[in-house]
């Protein structure tokens, strides 16, 4: 590829972003500028990347961690992840997300006060090096938002400086109406500035200042830290919150045409100096917008399967999978270069906005009234008509499968092992949270000393506390950690699990819930079921019509499946994975 043809692609994305806004340089130099940041000085820096190509398989999996989820008194925590990781899950996880590890003023990292330097509660850029030397790093752009103590901030307070003009200000009499907010907070933060009052518009909380991306300046900055994260070995970016990125006055201010074609840009930019780089969408939304984030395989690599969550975890607490068969079926396959980023836990709640549409009202209500009984706290958001509706449901993925709608039960282990085993066999990258792969259990005493929800999930392990628990045979944490390793074991070896294979789901009835997998090739079936209820339930192998010239093996229990037997079955929350090849 030329420079000129490249130059052209980007100042095509610029028309196409700024074609209401009135632009102090040409596209022309805009253009040249971003490439230049991205770090394509000329045509010798191009790599151009293979259209559709998948930079990942089967032996993909990350895990979702804070810098300081495990800690040792004396050390710096990223050192402590570094050798957690090597101890325990040197042979299960490949990639590891770490949440934003700079400096921060709220929201556990995510209001951001510089971009360009590591927390020194968490240790420095070399610990961060270190890590993403034996492991892919996944780091966040938090893109939508900064802190209102940045120098950024700063400098638009006192009006000069950078920063000065980084930021989106609207009026208390603007049609403001319509916007989507995921929290119940006031819009627009009054703010006393060296020009006078501004009004700065605020989606998430007062403490996250949104940015203004019709100045350029903003995006060049993003493109500049975007560089620094790749020289410091980031191979997988988060593009956080991302879907309020553009405003309009008198729309919802949420996926806009704009927003997709910034996405765009920098996986343009991205590709061509390193096309291995993936780039995922966080949009905490309902299911059909969320798809839209694809793009025609141009925009994002990989979206957040948020719907996953609720509907597996509703399946789970009900014992019916109507809902989420439903959903899978309607679901279309990732076209190769493309991925879902499939997760059931993370440091933030169960979303129930993805589940709109999916779930009726009744079914969501009676989900939050089930959390909440097992210990989980809800945070709402105003829905369109001003109202409060739940957004999230905080608690720990352990807890909130300890039991079904009739209350707690001795199934706990066994139902969050199989929400495990159904997501690591779909179609897609599967991330596991670090507090799922302990099985840690919800944490009050956090949520009493902060006052936020979501810390209930977000517990920081104390390491001589967590080995002595780990070590011990009876413990949750060895029973769950133990389990769980040897599921992503199995999985990683297994062609048909690639993120791009095959997947067809099955009809079983609603209580059994189950789906095929083929591999690229086509030389390896498995057919995942799973019992997602509290009795023993039976399956005639005419069902599922296994292939009668291959032999078949449950590749979890290593029992054969004999086609003379006529049926299987499953105990409770038992999930087979019945393969014609074994490759462990």
């Amino acid at each position: 590829m030329t420079w000129d043809v490249l130059h052209d692609k980007v100042k095509h994305h610029l028309e196409s972003i700024y074609a209401d806004v009135p632009l102090a340089e040409s596209y022309d130099s805009l253009a040249t500028q971003l490439l230049n940041a991205i770090g394509i000085q000329s045509e010798a820096d191009i790599v151009v990347p293979e259209p559709h190509f998948s930079y990942w398989d089967e032996e993909d999996i990350v895990m979702i961690t804070y810098g300081d989820s495990v800690m040792k008194d004396g050390e710096r925590p990223l050192v402590t992840l570094y050798q957690f990781l090597h101890k325990y899950c040197k042979n299960t996880i490949n990639n590891v997300h770490i949440l934003p590890f700079f400096p921060y003023s709220s929201d556990d990292g995510f209001s951001v006060i510089d971009y360009s330097t590591i927390n020194d509660a968490l240790g420095s850029w070399q610990d961060i090096e270190a890590i993403a030397k034996d492991y892919g790093l996944m780091t966040d752009l938090v893109i939508n938002h900064c802190s209102a103590r940045s120098a950024w901030f700063d400098n638009f307070i006192r009006g000069e400086g950078p920063g000065s003009d980084f930021f989106f200000t609207a009026e208390p009499s603007d049609d403001l109406f319509m916007v989507t907010r995921p929290r119940v907070s006031p819009l627009l933060r009054e703010t006393e500035t060296a020009q006078g009052t501004q009004y700065v518009w605020c989606t998430f909380s007062h403490d996250q200042v949104d940015f203004d991306f019709r100045n350029p300046k903003v995006l060049l900055a993003f493109v500049d830290i975007i560089r620094l994260y790749l020289d410091k070995g980031a191979k997988i970016f988060r593009l956080d919150a991302v879907a309020f990125l553009w405003k309009i006055v008198g729309t919802n201010c949420i996926n806009l045409f704009q927003t997709h074609e910034v996405i765009r840009l920098l996986r343009t930019l991205i590709e061509h100096v390193d096309p291995s780089i993936i780039i995922i969408t966080e949009t905490n939304i309902p299911n059909r917008e969320n798809l839209t984030y694809f793009g025609n395989a141009n925009e994002a690599h990989a979206i957040y399967n948020f719907s996953l969550p609720p509907l597996l975890v509703n399946t789970l607490v009900t014992g019916d999978c109507t809902y989420l068969k439903s959903w899978m079926m309607s679901m279309p396959p990732a076209q190769n270069g493309t991925a879902y980023f499939n997760f059931i836990a993370s440091h933030d709640g169960i979303g129930l906005r993805p589940a709109e549409g999916l779930l009726d009202d009744e079914e969501i209500s009676d989900l939050v009234h089930t959390m909440q009984s097992f210990g989980g706290k809800i945070s709402w958001r105003a829905s369109d008509h001003g109202q409060q509706k739940p957004y999230e449901i905080n608690i720990t993925l352990f807890d909130a499968l300890q039991g079904t709608v009739k209350g707690p039960d001795k199934y706990q282990v066994d139902r969050f092992i199989c929400a495990h085993a159904i997501m690591l066999g779909m179609e897609g990258i599967p991330g596991i949270y670090i507090h799922s792969l302990l099985g840690t259990s919800n944490d009050y005493e956090k949520v009493a000393y902060s006052g936020h929800n979501r810390c209930i999930n977000r517990h920081r392990w104390d390491l001589d506390e967590l080995e002595a628990l780990l070590n011990s045979p009876f413990s949750q944490h060895h029973k769950v950690l133990t389990r769980l390793s040897q599921l992503i074991r199995i999985r990683k070896a297994q062609p048909a699990f690639h993120p791009n294979a095959t997947q067809f789901t099955l009809q079983l009835g609603n209580q059994i819930f189950g789906y095929w997998r083929q591999s690229l090739d086509r030389k390896q079936s498995i057919f995942s079921i799973s019992n997602i209820s509290d009795e023993d339930q039976t399956i005639l192998l005419s069902d599922i019509n296994l292939i009668g010239t291959d032999n078949w093996i449950d590749l979890i229990s290593r029992d054969e499946i004999l086609h003379s037997s006529g049926f299987i079955q499953l105990s409770p929350y038992q999930t087979l994975w019945i393969s014609n090849q074994d490759f462990e």
